[in-house]
């Protein structure tokens, strides 16, 4: 296949260097800029590193044959397993020093992120042992910026040529709170916001390549309204109640928090208004079961639309928004609401991407309580859970749920 524009500009780009990131949106086909890139070095081995769950389908293993495969011969690991294994992590330092010249890359390299974590740890070391190395992800810099300085410590420290700590001192700005729990003081730390970025992409700029998706198609997304049954929006208000005490709200703890919308949005994820809204869009003239995809947050919901939707593709947000490549599918159904930016985007490009001929439609679901308009308000502002649940007071909380 032909390479279209901004494929071949990557390479031409990128073929100078021995390093280099491809922040290129998800459907752009990056992974057949990386077979070409790896292809085109002098390498005698290739290491791919990505998220477990598409090494373990077989999807990108599918898709770098797809795209002609290597010249050279090639390994796949999830970058999970190099993290939880020892006796994997021992094996690709192993592999990696039984060749002259091997090249390495990470797919998904947000998964390069807290520095002090061991699957991270174990990534900058493969990455001081090998000269050629690339990494691939759809956004160029996350929530949290510290993320940047993993990637490029992993690519060469030479780009940003600072530890850490000189990074967050350079970029971050960090406020520190006091509080008392009787007679013990604690400090609590946090990135409050960032500054210098135009420095920083001053920094890393000859080493990224980064392009937009842009195709001949539309995306249209469309709202449904469904009513809770009586028994799930009772056990919905007792949750409720139980959680937002004043005692419970004082302790400020996210995880209390998640686990509290998490049984709130369970209670309801299986109520029949759902299904029938369902039925009603795959009965609409332009929407075919056999290219429809339903994305479920919980195991129940999941299970009981693949009973009652056989034809249809039931996916999880978690488990299938990576790596997949679905572009024979055009209409997406987003049974259960998720909190959560960028799985929420990554979904969308799942069906919009290189290769789709047809409009993709999205259609979200949304309940009659007062969860489901605070999770679509938060993801208008690409605001997190913890986020919102660290500014917002303990009235508005209770007011918004």
């Amino acid at each position: 296949m032909e390479d279209l524009q901004y494929q071949a500009d990557a390479k031409r780009y990128l073929n100078d260097w021995k390093v280099g990131a491809l922040f290129m949106d998800a459907g752009t086909g990056k992974t057949k800029v990386a077979v070409d890139i790896v292809n085109n070095s002098p390498c005698d081995f290739v290491l791919w590193v990505g998220p477990l769950q598409t090494i373990r389908k077989k999807h990108i293993t599918a898709e770098v044959e797809n795209q002609g495969g290597f010249k050279m011969p090639s390994k796949f690991v999830g970058v999970e397993s190099i993290g939880q294994s020892d006796r994997i992590y021992l094996e690709v330092i192993d592999e990696l020093e039984k060749y002259k010249c091997p090249f390495v890359v990470v797919d998904e390299s947000l998964k390069i992120k807290n520095a002090g974590a061991k699957r991270t740890m174990r990534l900058l070391e493969i990455g001081r042992r090998v000269e050629y190395k690339l990494i691939l992800n759809g956004t160029p810099i996350s929530r949290n910026l510290l993320d940047v300085w993993s990637q490029m410590e992993f690519l060469s420290p030479l780009i940003l040529n600072m530890t850490l700590s000189q990074f967050k001192k350079t970029f971050c700005e960090i406020t520190r709170i006091t509080k008392t729990d009787g007679y013990r003081y604690y400090t609590k730390e946090y990135i409050s916001g960032y500054e210098n970025v135009d420095y920083l992409y001053s920094l890393i700029r000859h080493y990224v390549f980064r392009a937009d998706l842009q195709l001949n198609i539309s995306q249209n997304y469309r709202y449904r309204r469904y009513c809770i049954d009586e028994d799930s929006l009772a056990e919905y208000q007792s949750i409720k109640e139980e959680f937002l005490t004043d005692e419970m709200l004082e302790w400020r703890n996210n995880n209390i928090f998640l686990e509290m919308t998490q049984k709130m949005q369970h209670a309801y994820c299986c109520t029949a208004s759902k299904f029938e809204q369902v039925r009603e869009i795959l009965a609409e003239s332009e929407v075919e079961p056999e290219h429809t995809i339903i994305f479920c947050k919980y195991i129940k919901s999941r299970e009981m639309c693949e009973k009652a939707f056989p034809r249809c593709l039931v996916l999880s947000y978690q488990k299938d928004s990576l790596g997949l490549n679905l572009q024979d599918y055009n209409v997406t159904i987003y049974f259960d609401k998720v909190w959560d930016y960028a799985l929420l985007t990554q979904s969308t490009r799942r069906t919009y991407r290189t290769g789709q001929e047809r409009d993709c439609l999205y259609y979200d679901l949304t309940g009659n309580v007062g969860l489901e308009s605070l999770i679509d308000r938060n993801i208008s502002k690409k605001v997190t859970m913890s986020e919102y649940f660290k500014k917002a007071t303990k009235e508005q909380i209770k007011n918004d749920l």
